[in-house]
């Protein structure tokens, strides 16, 4: 079974499994947030996630996709610290710069995809949303007299 863990500085993972849940029905509940909290030292954090795999137990057979708000920040390490540790490492994918379309793209792939597929298609449909709206400005009219 894959399971999506979200990790972050802040509540910013929570806060976007809230969202996620209006969304993703019952792929939701394997969806897991750790977040470093303001004032939290790394070995604090550390401590939470080895908490988190004490409490879930994941079996033999579960696999992760992994994402992060920023590759190379402290709940990131941290957590892949721990993950290795524990040997999971090849049963996991870790992407960076997490935001709502990668997030939900793979809560709702999470059953009929690979770990590998997830993330290609995470990546690529987060690539797709970033862009800038254009504002086109609305049609006026000369008449000066109005201001």
């Amino acid at each position: 079974m894959k399971n999506l863990i979200l990790v972050s500085h802040g509540k910013f993972a929570e806060g976007l499994k809230t969202s996620l849940d209006m969304f993703a029905g019952d792929a939701i509940k394997r969806v897991h947030t750790l977040c470093l909290y303001n004032g939290e030292s790394a070995d604090d954090f550390k401590k939470k996630v080895n908490d988190f795999f004490e409490k879930h137990n994941f079996s033999s057979e579960d696999e992760f996709v992994i994402l992060a708000d920023i590759i190379g920040g402290s709940p990131l390490t941290t957590f892949l610290s721990v993950f290795s540790e524990r040997g999971l490492m090849n049963r996991g994918v870790v992407l960076g710069g997490m935001n709502f379309t990668m997030a939900l793209t793979a809560t709702v792939s999470l059953d009929t995809m690979s770990k590998e597929d997830i993330a290609k298609n995470a990546l690529d449909e987060a690539r797709q949303a970033l862009k800038q709206y254009e504002i086109t400005p609305e049609d006026s009219t000369d008449d000066d007299d109005d201001i």
